[in-house]
């Protein structure tokens, strides 16, 4: 082969490589977002970061559709329950992982008795409630429950409790599985590369397959806010979640964008970590409250797009208490509450997420706030991606953090806030008794009526305990290059990206 020829040969070959690379990433969408995953292991994540993509890569026995207010067929194609309301029969479809093999009804009693029994499950109160699993046959799995419970439907769509392969995760171990997954959802885990992006490829053995336009997804990490939005209007990004209220409107003029405010379940809040020091009092957690101006922080930094919440559980969804308390700006009732408690000079360790504009806004305000009424708040700015541990840890005083339910009923939020589960109340070390045996009850009422009046008497005595301070619920934000059509987020923040079309 001569050298003109080797030459020419060599500048096809580089021709047909980056026309391969261009048809390629015309099937690849890419979404910015602000956190990394932490772990591909479903039980062990309560983040926002991990559960969206694990919708993803995993599928679960049950789903919520794209409304957010009815349970749909998952891998389970159908169920019964008993009259006793104690067992649950599913039956379920013919599916398989991403290795091509099946996906059984011992995979799913294997990941429901590991979300209830490991000791690393963030959600092992929630599944307790489970007495046996068994699988009939392949496709058949029995759940007996030890009463009947009202929410137990809907926790079969968490996306913690998602169908993972029993044989996988046996060979694995869990190290390896939390960083190299095996699921039935969509999508697979071809890469993740901690900090930068996690890289999924379609599932071709995904019982929807055939429905999948994209040819897989590239989850970016951009923590910063504006990093991410000159990226999107550039070109860069398909895809950016967590618009700043600041610049909706801006974005909205752009003709190559498509903002979108979808209805949510998300609510704003300032945790309080009740075991450090004189926070511990309720006096003092209701000066916070009283400190903090909710309406300044809906028109100063959601310009208007956030309304002030007034319970944990967020408006809209079953249960919401509209008539729940809702303490005004008073900053001489917040001194005189510190003064009855013998505070003075009180100074706070605040946890800001960096690189979030809201959030960062929010502190600014805060700590303005906060300082008419004697409290000292010292902003720590961290990465978003520390912040989790730090909350874990206990290794702070108060932080603004955010919620989104991922299930139609209110037991899962109830009891990951006020519960006193694994997750010590959301990290809070929030402690009431009362409380706690009313979520326990709550749970297994079956009475639609009682069932409503224990959360609304929940509602009431998580804010007179001041369990967490209230600020704003919102919708999702997020844009869109114009050529995707079908990112669709729902209530309960899943992205439906099996529906998602590149043009």
């Amino acid at each position: 082969m001569n050298k003109h020829f080797k030459v020419a040969a060599a500048g096809l070959m580089l021709a047909a490589s980056l026309v391969c690379e261009v048809a390629q990433a015309a099937g690849i969408l890419t979404i910015g977002r602000r956190e990394d995953s932490t772990t591909f292991d479903p039980i062990k994540s309560a983040q926002n970061a991990d559960n969206w993509v694990f919708s993803n890569v995993f599928d679960v026995l049950i789903r919520v559709d794209n409304s957010g207010t009815k349970l749909v067929p998952g891998l389970a194609e159908s169920w019964t329950i008993s009259p006793d309301g104690k067992v649950y029969t599913l039956k379920l479809r013919e599916a398989k992982f991403s290795d091509g093999s099946p996906v059984t009804a011992a995979d799913a009693a294997f990941s429901l008795l590991r979300i209830r029994d490991n000791e690393g499950s963030l959600w092992r109160d929630s599944y307790t409630i489970i007495d046996t699993v068994q699988a009939k046959d392949a496709r058949t799995v029995v759940i007996t429950l030890k009463s009947p419970s009202a929410a137990f439907l809907s926790q079969l769509a968490l996306p913690n409790a998602s169908v993972i392969s029993q044989k996988a995760m046996t060979k694995q171990g869990e190290e390896d599985f939390a960083e190299h997954p095996m699921g039935s959802g969509a999508f697979s885990v071809k890469e993740w590369a901690r900090g930068e992006r996690v890289r999924l490829v379609k599932n071709p053995y995904y019982w929807e397959a055939s429905k999948v336009s994209l040819d897989g997804v590239d989850w970016l990490t951009l923590p910063d806010d504006n990093t991410r939005m000159l990226k999107i209007q550039a070109g860069e990004l398909d895809a950016a979640i967590g618009v700043p209220f600041s610049r909706i409107a801006s974005l909205k003029k752009d003709p190559n964008l498509i903002v979108q405010l979808d209805r949510s379940t998300r609510e704003d809040h300032l945790l309080i970590n009740h075991s450090r020091g004189v926070l511990g009092k309720v006096e003092v957690r209701q000066a916070l409250d009283f400190a903090i101006d909710k309406k300044s922080i809906i028109d100063t930094v959601t310009f208007g797009y956030g309304k002030i919440a007034n319970s944990f559980i967020p408006e809209g969804a079953l249960y919401y208490y509209a008539d729940n308390l809702r303490r005004p700006y008073d900053p001489q009732k917040a001194k005189q509450l510190l003064a009855s408690a013998g505070v003075k000079n009180l100074s706070l360790n605040y946890v800001v997420n960096a690189g979030d504009e809201v959030d960062e806004q929010i502190a600014v305000l805060l700590q303005q706030q906060l300082a008419k009424v004697g409290i000292t708040a010292k902003l720590q700015k961290v990465d978003p991606s520390q912040s989790w541990d730090m909350l874990v840890a206990g290794d702070y005083d108060i932080s603004v953090m955010y919620w989104t339910n991922d299930i139609l009923d209110p037991d899962q939020k109830t009891t990951f806030v006020v519960g006193h589960d694994s997750n010590m109340n959301y990290m809070t070390r929030y402690e009431n008794e009362k409380v706690k045996a009313k979520v326990a009850a709550a749970r297994v009422e079956t009475d639609p009526a009682k069932r409503k009046q224990m959360y609304i008497d929940l509602q009431k005595m998580a804010k007179a305990d001041v369990n967490w301070i209230d600020l704003y619920y919102s919708p999702y934000r997020n844009v869109t290059r114009k050529n995707v059509k079908g990112f669709i987020q729902n209530p309960l923040g899943r992205f439906t990206l099996e529906e998602t079309v590149k043009k």
